[in-house]
């Protein structure tokens, strides 16, 4: 090849498939365990939040096939023979994302790239978490353990304009910057993740309103017994455990008027 041919192949652009490729903004992650069902509707709008998005599949214990789903589609996947548990797939994602903000996304429903591009938004104008601002259902005599303590994990935080919005709860966003504060490896029990987060000023902020609720595919279970709703209300009170450990056992709460000094 000539000296001048080599010269023009070296000014051509790099293609914007190669560049999206090696260099994407935002790394979409989704824990996976047999949902093919839905699959492919969540990889192909995880897609469209942004134009140079990866997509991080962490398939975990499927025998239906979604690894095949998903990378047929284009899909990164993280691929393991045992069930790991949503949470600690997305953990394991973070851990190999390659983007400036992260977005997790469960495979069981479909969101639409118009809900979840506001958290990106959000993420883009300085906010390091944005979270979903659905609080669950709050207008009934008796309200869901899980909902109270989402709600009583933000009051302790001193973040009670979050109402019931927390990383529990799907899809939310994150900066690189808060991967980095909270250790992906934190993100495996959400709520500790969240207390990290407030506790060294990081910026959270219910950015989007997006209706999970009845999207949620419903799990047959025997009568009075909630396995998801103890893992939940373990995490809550372990990143409780984690913030007065941080703290003090108030969790950096005035104790105003007290003199307990008095009592001894």
């Amino acid at each position: 090849m000539s000296n001048q041919r080599i010269q023009r192949k070296r000014k051509q652009p790099i293609s914007c498939v190669t560049l999206h490729q090696h260099q994407p903004k935002v790394s979409v992650i989704i824990p996976v365990c047999n949902e093919a069902r839905t699959l492919a509707k969540v990889i192909r709008e995880a897609f469209r939040v942004h134009p140079q998005t990866e997509v991080i599949v962490v398939e975990n214990g499927s025998t239906d096939g979604s690894k095949r789903v998903a990378a047929r589609l284009g899909a990164r996947v993280i691929s393991f023979s045992q069930r790991l548990g949503h949470d600690v797939g997305r953990s394991i994602g973070a851990m190999q994302a390659k983007g400036d903000i992260l977005l997790f996304l469960d495979a069981d429903f479909v969101v639409s790239a118009k809900e979840t591009i506001p958290l990106i938004r959000a993420v883009q104008q300085g906010v390091d978490v944005a979270l979903n601002k659905y609080n669950g259902i709050v207008r009934k005599a008796n309200v869901h353990r899980v909902v109270l303590a989402k709600h009583a994990l933000n009051a302790i935080l001193g973040r009670s304009d979050l109402q019931g919005a927390s990383m529990t709860t799907i899809p939310h966003a994150i900066s690189r910057k808060a991967l980095n504060i909270i250790g992906a490896e934190n993100l495996a029990v959400p709520p500790l993740a969240q207390a990290i987060a407030a506790q060294r000023g990081l910026q959270i902020k219910a950015a989007q309103l997006i209706q999970v609720g009845l999207r949620n595919r419903i799990r047959r279970r025997a009568k009075d017994v909630d396995p998801v709703g103890d893992l939940i209300i373990g995490d809550h009170l372990e990143a409780i455990g984690w913030l007065i450990q941080a703290s003090n056992e108030r969790a950096s709460m005035d104790d105003q008027l007290r003199v307990r000094e008095m009592m001894r």
